[in-house]
């Protein structure tokens, strides 16, 4: 079963990790304000970092589990 594979579940919090980034910039995005200008850029920066570990974990899996 797949929630008892680690990888899967490394898999599974990195996903959830890249929404997790991506809510809180486009809730600071929508507000506007000092939040938006502190922080948007930053935001945008670990959204990408975080997504290229998504990915790169997704194909990890993938080749190691013969999808």
């Amino acid at each position: 079963m797949l929630l008892e594979d680690p990888l899967f579940i490394v898999v599974a919090i990195a996903t959830l990790l890249v929404l997790v980034i991506l809510t809180i910039g486009i809730g600071g995005f929508a507000r506007g304000g000092e939040f938006n200008k502190k922080h948007a850029n930053r935001l945008m920066r670990y959204r990408i970092i975080a997504q290229a570990v998504a990915i790169i974990l997704i194909l990890v899996f993938i080749a190691l589990r013969g999808g």
